[in-house]
């Protein structure tokens, strides 16, 4: 049977650069490749990573999607060690807080490129 490995998610972004530094400010993660059409993030101490491939025509998922509306993907969920905070600090990086919540001790953002993810504290 073949070994498997995962070595990263991809997000679809117009500006893979933008969208790698965006989320190497939120997880201070090294930035590994570094171009217009694909960039990489790579967690400390190894592991599964990030990346992120130019998509000219990427259209972000709605969230929460009604009949017909794009849909997410994927999404990715975060753990903070304070939840106030880090939201301002998504917010300041370029995120937006969505408009549904659907937790109290979840907040769900949208990247730049509208992709969702959830902060959380555990």
């Amino acid at each position: 049977m073949p070994t498997f490995s995962l070595t990263a998610a991809v997000l679809d972004t117009p500006d893979p650069r933008g969208l790698a530094r965006f989320y190497q400010r939120l997880l201070g993660w090294e930035l590994g490749e570094d171009d217009p059409e694909w960039a990489t993030l790579l967690p400390g101490g190894g592991g599964t990573g990030l990346s992120f491939q130019r998509e000219e025509d990427h259209v972000p998922p709605v969230w929460p999607a009604r009949p017909g509306d794009p849909r997410m993907q994927l999404h990715l969920d975060i753990e903070v060690d304070d939840l106030t905070a880090a939201v301002a600090d998504a917010v300041a990086a370029g995120a937006r807080v969505a408009g549904f919540q659907p937790q109290e001790h979840v907040r769900v953002c949208l990247d730049p490129a509208g992709h969702p993810f959830c902060l959380y504290v555990s």
